[in-house]
């Protein structure tokens, strides 16, 4: 989907879900809050979930849509909202600066490294995505997330049909601390 295309379906409030993503919700809650970065966070599901539980959360999107949501949603919330086209621009991430990442529901191979430098040692990163054989550009291929990962403590890994209603497609799950 283009950018103009989120942003209308982002102001139609058929995706400013509510609820954190199930996974968030399990892995954060066992985890003492510090930094997150919540990437492609559309509505701000998660990002809200997590500032809620004390986390100080910076939260990005390429849709100015949703980053508006957001902070209409989570107006008492210390949220860092940014607008940034992940696959137009590069998306600035300190290296060792966040204590969790997620990244739900959004598929870019060349932004996950630069995800997994941006964790503290002992970090976790959170990452879903939709999977499908042959694997595409928008679908991981079956193990391909669980791959970017070795030498990772696993916290949690899955492959099937998806947790969520809201969700048509096989997943991959997986959480990860950084070594």
């Amino acid at each position: 989907m283009r950018l103009t295309e989120w942003d209308q379906l982002y102001r139609s409030g058929e995706t400013a879900f509510d609820q954190a993503v199930p996974l968030v919700e399990e892995i954060a809650s066992k985890l003492t809050p510090g930094r997150a970065l919540d990437v492609a966070c559309g509505a701000g599901r998660n990002a809200i979930h997590l500032a809620q539980q004390g986390w100080q959360v910076r939260a990005v999107d390429g849709s100015a849509a949703a980053i508006e949501t957001l902070r209409s949603r989570a107006v008492v919330l210390p949220i860092q909202t940014e607008v940034v086209d992940l696959q137009r621009e590069k998306l600035a991430i300190e290296t060792g600066a966040y204590d969790l990442i997620v990244d739900s529901y959004y598929l870019q191979r060349d932004l996950f490294p630069a995800l997994k430098r941006g964790l503290c040692k002992g970090g976790v990163l959170i990452a879903i995505v939709h999977t499908g054989e042959p694997a595409t550009p928008r679908r991981a291929a079956a193990g391909e997330l669980r791959s970017w990962f070795e030498g990772w403590e696993i916290l949690h890994y899955y492959e099937g049909e998806p947790s969520e209603a809201c969700h048509k497609h096989p997943v991959a799950e997986i959480a990860a601390r950084k070594p």
